[in-house]
């Protein structure tokens, strides 16, 4: 079986058995796919390092792409292994990090991802934690309640892939004639984004990226967090919060 959900923030509570029953069924060759914001490499404190215990020790096998709330400091000092087709991370035996651009085949399907967003709680700016007057201006934006986060403690420019990325995802669908089973992403194409907000979202470098996987890709199913909503759009593309959907 393999099962896919949204965005977790670090919070795995849906998990539990009487959240999540059909796991009773489950073994560590079933999978849990979560599409972005995973959120379990932040801080490294204890209790961080409790819930990634925890989920090693689950029946199913947790899988997830980066969304923009990770941080990318902490998840780039775990070494990148091949399995399945494609890289990973391995955050724990069973808890991993699909890196993006691959295709890995999973019980005989072949996924596509890509993880990755752009954060839109940033309007007011990005911090330097290093600026000698950081905490004024810290200070001073929270009063006014502005959106804004802190370079390398809030916030990552790895939040949106590297032209190295890119390159790779596009080798990789060419290696498999651009005909997967399913892609798994963070955000979405730029033409979805324009149907879920009736073109209020703005466009950036990998939702225009994705437009063009979505127009040459063969694929049965899009799955992909961010948005915090559960439904399906045209068909064909899933965007997952809270819920958890069995894929196969």
């Amino acid at each position: 079986m393999i099962y896919a959900t949204g965005d977790t923030h670090g919070q795995f509570q849906r998990f539990q058995s009487q959240n999540f029953p059909e796991q009773a069924a489950m073994t560590k060759d079933d999978y849990m796919i979560i599409c972005g914001d995973f959120g379990g490499v932040w801080d490294g404190s204890k209790g961080e390092e409790q819930n990634l215990d925890w989920l090693e020790h689950l029946p199913f096998t947790t899988l997830f792409v980066s969304g923009n709330h990770e941080n990318f400091d902490r998840l780039a000092k775990y070494p990148v292994e091949h399995w399945n087709g494609g890289t990973i991370q391995r955050i724990r035996p069973h808890v991993i990090h699909l890196m993006r651009g691959q295709v890995f085949d999973l019980q005989g399907h072949t996924f596509f991802t890509m993880g990755g967003a752009s954060s839109h709680d940033i309007e007011d700016g990005i911090l330097s934690p290093y600026a000698p007057d950081f905490k004024e201006q810290y200070l001073a934006l929270r009063n006014m309640g502005a959106r804004f986060r802190v370079n390398h403690q809030s916030w990552w420019k790895q939040e949106l892939p590297c032209p190295a990325e890119y390159e790779e995802a596009m080798r990789n669908l060419e290696r498999v004639h651009f005909n997967v089973d399913y892609i798994i992403t963070h955000c979405a194409p730029s033409s979805i984004e324009d149907t879920m907000s009736r073109g209020t979202f703005a466009h950036d470098h990998l939702t225009d990226f994705l437009e063009e996987i979505r127009t040459q890709t063969q694929f049965h199913y899009w799955l992909f967090g961010h948005y915090h909503d559960n439904k399906i759009i045209d068909n064909r593309f899933v965007l997952l919060w809270e819920q958890m959907v069995q894929v196969v």
